[in-house]
């Protein structure tokens, strides 16, 4: 029987792993902290142990069959080998294949809930329009998904937004919408236009994990915290109170605020949520910028300077420019309907990734 070896020893060792981590919640004076990280392993490892034994137990009856076929003299029953023989051997590319793509390396954020930020860029009015537009797109997605949409800063204009700060919280969020950060291009007679003449427009995404402290380190002394009063809705205790946080970090000179919440205490959690995942985005750009000039080049690096989608209203068409993936049903997917893009994109990540798999 033909198989992967190579992949079939590498899980020996991954299921050896697995005990390992189960003896381990079996110590009683197992600390917290190892507790959370075993459970953690376990749970991605556990997926790949039910598959693998999957695996193996074709293989076993593969091999089983094979030994009929040379060894029985009943012909009925080397006919049921063979039969069962071709149909295992059907199975397993398939099945290595799923077992390879459970290998790769997870990105340490997928499992994250994310802070949005969209701004329009060129464009004018049409560009603050689009905006409203794609955060209502998301805004729906999430839903669909069972995921908590917050909006945590957003400046209007009089046809949409001048940016929109928001949260997403719900299971592996970062997986998903890690694919939406870049420049979003739209082609479409704007609202405002009296000629009926299509203009194009751009709107700016970055999509940030949401990080606690011991993701990102910042130093109090490396922080100003200002207070003031907050604007907008909110009667006499916005204007008695200074309510409202804005968080300077000194190093990167990257300011945030937020004064969405009545109570200082919930303004500055939040803007320190807001901040920590701006200063990640500079990190990872600044990571970005040293690597080779090939792996900047591959597709879907998610830097901002991309035009990473291109949505065409006269045609109803959208089109991913990183995959070369084209939908004639634009008016579907601004519904809400974002599953078939963002599939195309998760399979090309671990195409990607399977190329470089070394087992």
């Amino acid at each position: 029987m033909e198989y992967d070896l190579r992949l079939y020893n590498s899980l020996i060792k991954i299921i050896e792993k697995y005990n390992s981590l189960t003896a381990q919640l079996e110590d009683p004076n197992i600390s917290i902290s190892k507790l959370t990280d075993a459970n953690k392993q376990l749970k991605r490892i556990g997926a790949i142990k039910s598959k693998f034994d999957y695996f193996q137990k074709l293989i076993q009856n593969a091999e089983s069959d094979e030994k009929i076929i040379k060894t029985e003299t009943d012909a009925e029953f080397i006919d049921i080998a063979k039969t069962e023989l071709a149909d295992i051997k059907s199975k397993i590319p398939e099945l290595e294949n799923e077992l390879k793509i459970m290998l790769l390396p997870v990105d340490p954020y997928d499992e994250k809930n994310i802070i949005v930020e969209m701004r329009p860029a060129a464009g004018g009015d049409e560009s603050s329009i689009f905006t409203a537009d794609l955060f209502e797109t998301y805004r729906i997605y999430c839903e669909r998904m069972g995921w908590n949409v917050k909006v945590i800063d957003v400046s209007t204009s009089t046809f949409g937004y001048d940016y929109i700060f928001f949260s997403v919280r719900g299971e592996d969020v970062y997986s998903k919408m890690k694919f939406e950060s870049g420049v979003h291009r739209v082609q479409r007679i704007p609202a405002t236009e009296s000629k009926g003449r299509v203009h194009t427009s751009t709107i700016t995404v970055a999509v940030m994990p949401e990080l606690d402290e011991v993701d990102v380190k910042i130093r109090p002394e490396d922080l100003r915290i200002d207070t003031y009063r907050a604007g907008g809705k909110g009667g006499q205790h916005v204007n008695r109170t200074e309510s409202a946080i804005r968080l300077t970090h000194l190093p990167t000179n990257i300011v945030v605020a937020c004064d969405s919440e009545r109570s200082q205490i919930e303004n500055r959690a939040l803007a320190m949520k807001l901040l920590l995942s701006k200063v990640w985005e500079k990190m990872e750009n600044d990571r970005r910028n040293t690597i080779d000039t090939m792996r900047r080049e591959q597709v879907g690096t998610g830097e901002r300077s991309e035009k990473i989608r291109t949505y065409n209203y006269p045609q109803n068409r959208v089109t991913d420019h990183r995959v070369g993936f084209t939908l004639n049903k634009l008016d579907y997917i601004m519904q809400g309907y974002l599953d078939e893009i963002i599939a195309v994109l998760i399979t090309d990540e671990q195409t990607r990734l399977l190329n470089e798999l070394k087992i």
